[in-house]
């Protein structure tokens, strides 16, 4: 069951449509903030969590995965050692509590991705992984739902 809360009903839907093809410095960054560095970027100014996925997430030790046409698993932050629910990790666990919509994009090419719409924090697991090093580690995966 999702963790969801009247209190989402209230925030501003960000503007863009599904399948919408973005910039992500320019269209996101910029405008809303976040760092452009991480795939779990919580914005500063504005109620949102933009979470990346990309198709060549193994190089760095993430496995993000369509379960359905609405739900995914995507993994946590931290592509060396063992994931902790911190940072970027919390914010997904916790978006319901302190308002703040998850909204999921795919990379498609360089600096450019695939709007895929609004989500909402189903569960998560601690499971086996490896980092980008190749070590074995232990990693967060989310299971997220469409809103």
């Amino acid at each position: 069951m999702p963790r969801e809360s009247s209190l989402l009903n209230n925030l501003n839907e960000l503007p863009l449509e599904e399948g919408q093809q973005i910039h992500r410095r320019h269209d996101l960054h910029d405008r809303y903030g976040g760092n452009p560095q991480s795939g779990i970027s919580p914005c500063g100014k504005f109620p949102y969590v933009f979470l990346f996925i990309s198709p060549n997430g193994g190089e760095y030790g993430y496995k993000d995965n369509r379960i359905s046409e609405n739900e995914f698993v995507i993994s946590g932050e931290g592509q060396e050692g063992k994931q902790k629910m911190k940072r970027g990790n919390a914010a997904i666990l916790n978006h319901v509590e302190k308002n703040r919509a998850l909204h999921l994009l795919s990379k498609i090419s360089s600096g450019y991705y695939e709007y895929l719409g609004r989500f909402v924090y189903v569960s998560h697991k601690f499971e086996p992984g490896v980092d980008k090093l190749g070590n074995t580690r232990e990693m967060i995966q989310f299971r997220l739902k469409k809103y």
